[in-house]
């Protein structure tokens, strides 16, 4: 996803993300992830020419958590704990993303696919569902439409095609400052790069500069059954791009979640496993 002068604008936004809100609504939250249960197994996979984090729990029918651009996996922590009681649930973490490492390849949402399509590789896994969150649906969409025999449903929140689709006051969104300032503080935690955070997001925003860029005919190719997902209150993509998204994809549901934004997952995550067991599981 494009985020427009990231490194120069976000001193002055975050001074105002700090500010204690009075009456904050929950579309304007950004509450800490809920902590993963204990893993079943976890490690790093050689793809690439990188080192991917990843992490496995539960057992059942395969399903893949994508984080969003500059995420990592433990956004994930009510969705794993919640689908990995009949689930086979993998948790990974994009190129310089989190744990994972980057090297000097231009970011692409080919090569991060590709970067999963090889971790499902590594761990034999044939096919699965993916959960996409911003930067992660746009993963599951590329590999949608490159790669839909690895697929058996896609849901994919506040994805878009066309860089576009992206609101252009995002960035001054005082939750989406508060994001962007927590992402840098973990990474600081837990990168095997903790110094190279402003490097890593002026690699990864060359790509946003321009990708994605999909045409009618290229969403049209989609087979696997998907789900377009957005916030009512999303302050990154706009609706009139998910609608979009939804007429233009074959068979493809609209699913709008109420009183949330960007970060569903974590302002409302009952109503949001609901929607994802309602879709992957029918």
């Amino acid at each position: 996803m494009k985020i427009t002068a990231v490194l120069g604008a976000l001193c002055a936004l975050l001074v105002l993300s700090t500010a204690p809100a009075l009456s904050a609504e929950r579309w304007e939250e950004l509450p800490e992830p809920a902590a993963l249960p204990q893993a079943a197994k976890s490690g790093t996979a050689p793809v690439n020419g990188i080192d991917m984090y990843y992490a496995v729990y539960g057992a059942g029918p395969a399903v893949l958590l994508i984080h969003g651009g500059l995420g990592y996996a433990d956004v994930w922590g009510a969705q794993v704990a919640d689908l990995s009681k009949d689930h086979t649930v993998i948790l990974a973490e994009s190129r310089g993303h989190g744990r994972s490492t980057r090297n000097a390849d231009p970011y692409s949402y080919d090569l991060m696919s590709s970067d999963y399509l090889a971790l499902l590789d590594y761990l034999k896994v044939d096919k699965t569902a993916i959960v996409g969150w911003s930067d992660g649906g746009i993963i599951g969409l590329d590999i949608a439409i490159h790669h839909p025999e690895r697929l058996t449903k896609l849901f994919a929140h506040a994805a878009n095609s066309k860089t576009d689709g992206v609101i252009p006051t995002v960035m001054e969104n005082k939750t989406f400052a508060a994001y962007i300032e927590h992402a840098g503080e973990v990474y600081k935690k837990i990168s095997p790069t903790p110094t190279e955070y402003d490097a890593f997001v002026t690699q990864i925003s060359n790509m946003w500069a321009t990708q994605p860029n999909w045409s009618d005919d290229d969403l049209k190719k989609i087979t696997t059954p998907t789900a377009i997902v957005l916030g009512d209150h999303d302050e990154a993509i706009s609706r009139e791009h998910t609608d979009y998204l939804a007429k233009t994809i074959p068979g493809a549901q609209l699913i709008i979640l109420k009183d949330a934004s960007h970060f569903a997952m974590l302002q409302n995550p009952d109503g949001y496993n609901k929607a994802v067991r309602e879709f992957i599981d029918k």
